[in-house]
């Protein structure tokens, strides 16, 4: 197992039993398994172990996975909207987390409008996906939730968090930002199956 992913199993489990346990023997258990994490969440990120326990601490309850939401806009000729990301500058779909009190299909419309300067409208979802905390993606578990939309406005403006903004056809891109390839392949599924299904109602009644 990754230790990344091994940390984030622990810390989950320590600070979960925090907030539940009224136990002394089990709040002394949790908080030796919170300072385990913390010290080689520290080794692993170069950040002080103390430093790494006050940001755990912060939030004591049932530890879930971060979410995020992605948008999938195909032009007229089947390319795929894509940004370059400012931070390590791989390509992935307008993506982002999930704000509080916002919906994941609302996050998905506005990082498209925020990174692109387009404005688009849910069409349908492309799938589910569990990103596990892994040294290569980040210390944290994440499910990431794909809709295929539609562009209904705006125009191609880009934002201080990527480098570019295109269509591209998928098998051109060559350097994706962590699943990025994985969402996109789902997103082209789906919208290939739409164009389908609207070819085959229009043979129905001709």
């Amino acid at each position: 197992m990754d230790m990344l992913g091994f940390l984030e199993e622990v810390q989950a489990l320590a600070r979960t039993g925090l907030n539940y346990t009224t136990n002394p023997f089990e709040r002394e258990r949790c908080e030796r398994l919170l300072a385990l994490a913390a010290r080689y969440y520290g080794q692993a990120l170069d950040v002080p172990p103390a430093e790494v326990r006050g940001r755990l601490v912060g939030e004591l309850g049932t530890i879930t996975p971060k979410v995020g939401a992605h948008a999938a806009v195909f032009d007229a000729t089947g390319r795929l909207l894509v940004v370059q990301r400012a931070d390590d500058r791989r390509w992935c779909l307008p993506c982002g987390w999930v704000e509080p009190n916002e919906s994941p299909e609302e996050a998905a419309v506005r990082e498209t409008l925020e990174e692109t300067g387009l404005s688009v409208r849910v069409r349908m979802l492309t799938g589910v996906f569990t990103r596990r905390a892994h040294a290569g993606y980040g210390p944290h578990s994440a499910i990431a939730i794909g809709y295929l939309c539609d562009q209904i406005g705006g125009s191609v403006q880009r934002s201080h968090e990527v480098l570019d903004v295109q269509f591209h056809c998928i098998e051109d891109v060559a350097d994706w930002h962590e699943k990025h390839q994985e969402y996109a392949h789902a997103a082209a599924a789906v919208h290939e199956g739409r164009l389908q299904a609207a070819l085959d109602m229009r043979r129905k009644e001709a």
